[in-house]
Formats: structure tokens, C-alpha cells, sequence
């Protein structure tokens, strides 16, 4: 007769209460996330968000929401940027990512959290690249940083 053990996942982040309090690459990142909500097509939900990959060359790669009539073909900011990061570039490692979201170029209080398709994507090209890749989560009065995509996407479907 086998035996059932409780477990626990615990996930740890860093809060910051201002983008002036993340280290510089940090902060450019999350600027760049941030002023990448302008390019948000987004006629349908009115809620803009922007994405920004930083890869393994420092290079930013930015990306935006884009939404159409017919659901579901529109495309969110984090794959947008990252699926133009590794087509443009596909031989370098994402290390880390920002993601912004608002209304009307006001970002929300709390961060914008990306959805599960999202997150799993993030944890495609994190395993592709090798490297830990941190996600940053930017909201009006506070943002969140995780220093890797298991931490927002526990138990990674990583069978394959």
C-alpha cells in the first residue's frame, strides 16, 4: 500500500513601490514595457498592454496588444514581442521580460499578469534558451519581479 504526502509550492518575489527602485537594466526594461503600450491595437477590451525582451545581448525587443473582431486572432503583447524576438533573433536567449497594462496610458494600480498561453510561452523560450529568464510585472503602485518564468508558472509543461 503506497502513502500520500502533503506538499506546498512556494513561489518568492521581490515588490518594489517605484520603477526608480529596480537596478537600471530593470528600469529601462520596464520603461520599455511601458511606452510600449502605445502600440496596443485594442479597440474591443480598452485594455492596453505593452511587453518588453530584454535577450542575452541587451538588445530590447517590444511588443504590444493586438486585437481583432474575430476572436480569438488577436495576439497579446508578451507573445507578440517574443515570438518577434526569437523570429528576428533566433539564436540568442531571452533573459528576462516586462509587461505593463492600463487604460488610456494610466497603468493599472496592481500589475497586468500575463494569461496561462502566455506564461507558457514565456517557458518555452526559457528552456530553448538555456538561461533563467526573470519576469517583470509593472503596475502603478507597485511591480513585481520574479527571477524566472517557474515562479509564475509552477509545474511547467515541460515533458517533451
Amino acid at each position: 500500500m503506497g502513502t500520500m504526502t502533503n506538499k506546498e509550492i512556494r513561489i518568492g518575489y521581490s515588490e518594489f513601490d517605484s520603477i526608480d527602485l529596480l537596478n537600471d537594466d530593470d528600469r529601462i526594461l520596464a520603461q520599455s514595457a511601458i511606452d510600449a503600450m502605445k502600440g496596443s491595437y485594442a479597440p474591443y477590451s480598452k485594455f492596453n498592454v505593452g511587453a518588453a525582451v530584454r535577450l542575452d545581448s541587451g538588445e530590447i525587443i517590444s511588443g504590444a496588444n493586438q486585437e481583432n473582431a474575430a476572436y480569438p486572432s488577436g495576439l497579446c503583447a508578451e507573445r507578440t514581442a517574443m515570438f518577434y524576438a526569437n523570429a528576428s533573433h533566433p539564436d540568442s536567449s531571452m533573459i528576462s521580460i516586462a509587461i505593463a497594462g492600463g487604460r488610456d496610458g494610466i497603468l493599472c494600480g496592481n500589475p497586468a499578469t500575463p494569461c496561462g498561453a502566455c506564461r507558457q510561452v514565456m517557458a518555452e523560450y526559457q528552456k530553448k534558451g538555456g538561461l533563467d529568464m526573470s519576469v517583470i510585472l509593472i503596475g502603478r503602485d507597485r511591480i513585481w519581479k520574479f527571477d524566472k518564468v517557474d515562479d509564475i508558472l509552477p509545474l511547467i509543461f515541460d515533458s517533451l
